[in-house]
């Protein structure tokens, strides 16, 4: 049999033996849906419990958004709904502050694994059993999709989010491009992704990273192959500064970054802008 062509470089995400985009699409969400049983244990184990303080400063960062009545708000890459439930959870907050009985917002939650996007429905309604109707802010909707085309108009949404799977996505531009396309203008972008290590603790960071989280995850989840691409995308990951970039041109101003966890995790904040001019 013939081999194949070499295949091009892609500008996202690229598993190993991954021929394309497409392939490459494909193998990590077969990759997802084999870990999703085990994929809440694992984020908080090789965390050390700071995935779940990452996910709150995040969405303490758009409170301004999340406690406007009829916000609509897009999470990609959804996973288990974590971030979905901490941007819910600063909501209620707000809404409590402010004493508003305003009608609940709109919650759209998207990711292409279909077993992750059952957890997070069950997630989210045992989050909210026992809460008053009248206390929820937001109305969850859950929908499978590829982030790189999504079924949705131009300007659907207030604010786009997104917790470590932007960086899993087989056209980075694409994607960007994507998520701009559905805010409105002026809508904002949060995106929570890692990054390579700096500073003096980076030698233990990447030891961590690239020798023991593999063999702790794959122990655990029962598929090594899927925690020895973790720290292979994160060390293919765009840096901090391309990814700033990467905003910018696909029609992103005020683009910010803050490194949090010694430089191991990046959160990006930015805003569509509001006409040709910014």
């Amino acid at each position: 049999m013939p081999s194949r062509p070499p295949s091009p470089p892609l500008t996202g995400s690229r598993p190993v033996g991954a021929w394309d985009e497409s392939d490459a699409a494909r193998r990590v969400r077969e990759m997802f849906a084999r870990i999703a049983p085990r994929y809440d244990l694992l984020n908080h184990v090789l965390s050390f419990g700071l995935d779940v303080v990452w996910r709150r400063r995040a969405a303490h960062r758009f409170r301004h958004i999340l406690g406007q009545p009829g916000a609509r708000v897009l999470d990609l890459c959804c996973g288990t709904g974590d971030l979905a439930l901490a941007l819910a959870q600063r909501a209620r907050s707000e809404r409590r502050q402010v004493h508003t009985g305003a009608s609940a917002a709109l919650m759209v939650c998207v990711d292409f694994a279909r077993p992750m996007l059952v957890r997070a429905r069950k997630k989210v309604a045992s989050d909210r059993r026992g809460t008053p109707t009248s206390a929820e802010p937001f109305a969850f909707c859950f929908l499978e999709a590829d982030a790189l085309g999504l079924p949705f108009p131009e300007g659907s949404f207030d604010l786009v989010t997104a917790a470590f799977g932007f960086r899993n996505l087989a056209n980075y531009g694409q994607g960007a491009r994507e998520i701009a396309r559905v805010l409105r203008p002026g809508g904002e972008l949060g995106l929570l992704e890692f990054a390579e290590p700096a500073g003096w603790t980076a030698p233990l960071c990447r030891f961590y990273v690239r020798r023991l989280l593999p063999r702790i995850g794959g122990a655990v989840s029962g598929d090594p192959g899927a925690y020895h691409y973790l720290p292979a995308s994160v060390a293919s990951f765009l840096a901090p500064e391309a990814v700033t970039r990467l905003l910018t041109a696909s029609g992103f101003v005020d683009v910010r970054v803050e490194l949090w966890a010694c430089g191991l995790v990046a959160f990006y904040a930015a805003r569509k802008a509001s006409s040709a001019g910014g």
